[in-house]
């Protein structure tokens, strides 16, 4: 299970113009899930992400999670962070989980980030527009 994720300003989903989810301060997760994942996997990436210290504390030094600085979370699947880059100049698709599978563990990484802080989110296989402002800009691959 990958998680790239983005300290941001504010950020936002759109599905057919319209508004599905939205940010302030906090993280946007690109969630993408591979053919071995897990609950267990969802679990340990969700507490690493809610947990990693990417926030300034007051002598600006990255020391505050996304829960102590009361942030949100903006969580959008994107099957494409499972694609194979290593061979050629089309990506391989063959490590992501099958579409029903992503679901159900998207899903539940949603839910699990939903118990903790407040959680926004994309609709999972839409063709979503996402719009940030990356602070810093700060972004991270997280892999469990």
């Amino acid at each position: 299970m990958i998680a790239l994720i983005q300290r941001v300003k504010q950020a936002n989903v759109e599905v057919n113009g319209e508004t599905v989810g939205q940010i302030k301060q906090g993280l946007l997760i690109l969630l993408g899930v591979e053919q071995e994942d897990d609950a267990q996997k969802a679990e340990r990436l969700c507490d690493k992400v809610l947990g990693y210290r990417v926030f300034s504390d007051q002598d600006n030094k990255m020391n505050l999670n996304v829960r102590q600085i009361d942030g949100q979370v903006l969580v959008v699947s994107q099957f494409t962070l499972a694609a194979d880059t290593k061979k050629g100049t089309r990506p391989s698709f063959t490590k992501g989980a099958a579409p029903a599978a992503a679901e159900r563990l998207y899903n539940y990484f949603v839910e699990l980030c939903q118990r903790k802080i407040s959680t926004e989110t994309g609709i999972f296989a839409a063709n979503m527009q996402v719009s940030l402002i990356n602070d810093g800009p700060v972004t991270f691959w997280l892999q469990v």
